[in-house]
């Protein structure tokens, strides 16, 4: 069957109008900020710079992509069309009429749609497993950088222990297919998911012990969402079927989890241990306020710019990683449209066919970038507070 194709110009401008609803929510999003940026501390610096804008602008046309992935692809990234395979961009397809602007992949399927759909599996497992990242670093480094002596020694042990395996050694023994039958990552998880309650049932106590009622009401709330969460992400048993995470992607998120904590455990001990000296510190002290009380209201405020800045810069690292971990076949399931995938799947014939390679590249390339500019503009704007 011969297929008919429509020229670059029509493909640009198909691209252009297959994105409207981010361009209406950038337009929206970015020009309220703009416009109350002097009420929107942090997040509103951002916009006196040029990198800064940049960096917002690329994160957000990502997130508005993978939240409007439904409208902004034309077609289903696991349907197959049979008379596309390897099809060049352009080429149109009978039975909808509609272009396949990206091309078709070696199975048939559209290159557009798979890049635009991995976009949500990409901002979701990134970040997520970051912040739980963040809780666990955090929440080891705190005491590990006040207290020092003993407990500094043996969490340290353990965080450089971490550190000292090669990185894709040590995700190629937690990902690997095998592993999910065993109740390793499971107990990783079970592990690794109380660490987010426990700090914010801390958090909470510290602050409101002296208030019983409305700490009782905040405890709660904690509890409750945290094991919804929890039996959600470890068991698989939401009872509201909201919340459900496929094993092979659960052995990432823990495997991401397991190698990102070291070091923010290490920032964060370091942070701990120049701020405690601070005079605010002593004056805590003099008052009477607890250690844990110092620690999450007093000393994790005032380091919040580099962890910030951290944030931006391995939730890049992670999306880098997923990618790497695709690539060698170690990630999600074979037909999934994330980034990594359909850069391996389209590798096999790199030679005779370029198209399908191309987009998932851009994609990760321009989403980390996006992470690196705004964590370059966060780092100069915590420089000069």
């Amino acid at each position: 069957m011969q297929l008919e194709f429509i020229g670059p110009f029509e493909i640009i401008v198909g691209l252009i109008i297959r994105f409207w609803p981010v361009w209406i929510a950038l337009a929206v999003v970015m020009g309220a900020s703009y416009y109350y940026k002097s009420k929107l501390a942090l997040y509103g610096q951002l916009y006196d710079t040029g990198v800064g804008i940049a960096g917002v602008g690329i994160c957000l046309f990502w997130l508005f992509t993978a939240i409007f992935a439904s409208t902004v692809s034309p077609f289903d990234p696991l349907k197959q069309y049979f008379v596309m395979k390897d099809a060049l961009p352009g080429a149109i397809e009978a039975e909808t009429g509609q272009a396949f602007l990206f091309g078709g992949d070696r199975l048939a399927r559209d290159v557009f749609s798979r890049m635009v759909y991995g976009s949500q599996i990409v901002l979701v497992i990134a970040p997520a497993a970051t912040v739980f990242a963040l809780m666990v670093g955090t929440t080891l480094g705190l005491p590990a950088g006040y207290y020092g002596g003993k407990i500094d020694t043996f969490l340290s042990f353990l965080a450089n222990l971490v550190l000292a395996f090669p990185v894709i050694l040590l995700f190629y023994l937690l990902v690997t297919p095998g592993i999910m039958d065993t109740p390793i990552p499971y107990t990783m998880a079970g592990v690794f998911f109380l660490f987010p309650i426990i700090f914010f049932c801390t958090l909470f106590y510290t602050r409101f012990r002296n208030r019983p009622r409305l700490l009782a009401i905040q405890i709660g709330i904690t509890i409750l969402l945290g094991g919804w969460i929890y039996l959600g992400l470890v068991f698989n048993a939401d009872p509201l079927g909201i919340i459900s995470i496929r094993p092979n992607e659960l052995n990432i998120f823990v495997a991401v989890v397991f190698a990102s904590s070291p070091g923010v455990f290490r920032i964060v001990r370091g942070l701990v241990m120049d701020i405690k000296t601070r005079d605010y510190v002593a004056a805590a002290q003099t008052r009477g306020e607890s250690p844990w009380y110092i620690m999450l209201w007093e000393v994790l405020p005032n380091a919040r710019g580099p962890l910030i800045v951290d944030i931006c810069l391995r939730i890049g690292y992670t999306t880098i990683l997923l990618g790497t971990l695709g690539y060698f076949g170690l990630g999600l399931a074979p037909e999934s449209p994330d980034w990594g995938t359909g850069i391996k799947e389209s590798s096999r014939l790199l030679r005779a066919y370029v198209h399908p390679a191309l987009p998932p590249v851009f994609a990760l390339m321009s989403f980390v970038l996006g992470l690196n500019l705004l964590a370059d503009a966060l780092r100069e704007q915590s420089l000069k507070d």
